[in-house]
């Protein structure tokens, strides 16, 4: 497994569990169960640092975890490129 494909892959599995846990907040009672629990130790940390500085859209539209799922990308591209430079340089 190359490099690239481990960064890619780690990036899709917490994009999908972001994207698992905003949906678990559509439904009633969905976060309190053992899954939302789960996914909310995993995301709730990550997605704090932008909700800080992201209000919500009329008070009740959160975009936070679309900007964190993009910054994530972002992170994942630049880790591949730091990692795929110190390997070229030797």
């Amino acid at each position: 497994m190359s490099v690239y494909s481990l960064i890619m892959n780690i990036q899709n599995i917490y994009s999908f569990m972001i994207i698992g846990y905003v949906l678990l907040s559509w439904l009633p009672n969905a976060r309190e169960s053992f899954i939302g629990v789960f996914l909310g130790r995993l995301v709730e940390p990550y997605l704090g640092i932008f909700r800080r500085f992201i209000p919500p859209i009329g008070g009740m539209l959160d975009i936070s975890p679309i900007i964190a799922i993009f910054a994530l990308r972002f992170i994942a591209y630049g880790l591949y490129a730091v990692v795929d430079f110190i390997v070229n340089m030797f």
